[in-house]
């Protein structure tokens, strides 16, 4: 179960993304750039809640993720998720809670202990 939940975070992931500056509708159906920060941050919030919600026992789901920018010698200020929020309809259950964990640790290469993972109401 979850190498297939992984094999499709990685096939979501290996999509190719448009360099170009086009214009790109959010959720929110507002025009952004697509190089802004907060428009890529939405397309990966989205992009997680639709592979998530195709998952068994996860249900309706929704993602916000914490990013920074990161700066280093090799880097030119690329965003960075630094934690993750998930309320999730079935994360009553407890493998279901471990597996949307792995799958968001695996994706974003971050600890467990920054990402949490609530019971939606």
């Amino acid at each position: 179960m979850v190498l297939l939940l992984l094999g499709l975070l990685l096939t979501v992931i290996s999509l190719p993304v448009s360099d170009s500056k086009k214009e790109k509708k959010t959720r929110s159906g507002i025009l952004e750039d697509a190089k802004d920060p907060e428009a890529e941050k939405t397309t990966l919030e989205a992009k997680l809640e639709s592979i998530l919600e195709n998952t068994e026992g996860a249900g309706k789901v929704q993602v916000l993720l914490m990013t920074g920018q990161e700066q280093g010698f090799y880097s030119s200020g690329s965003t960075q998720v630094t934690g993750v929020l998930i309320s999730a309809e079935g994360a009553d259950d407890p493998v279901t809670v471990r597996n949307i964990q792995q799958a968001v640790m695996a994706l974003f290469q971050i600890e467990a202990h920054k990402i949490k993972i609530m019971k939606m109401k």
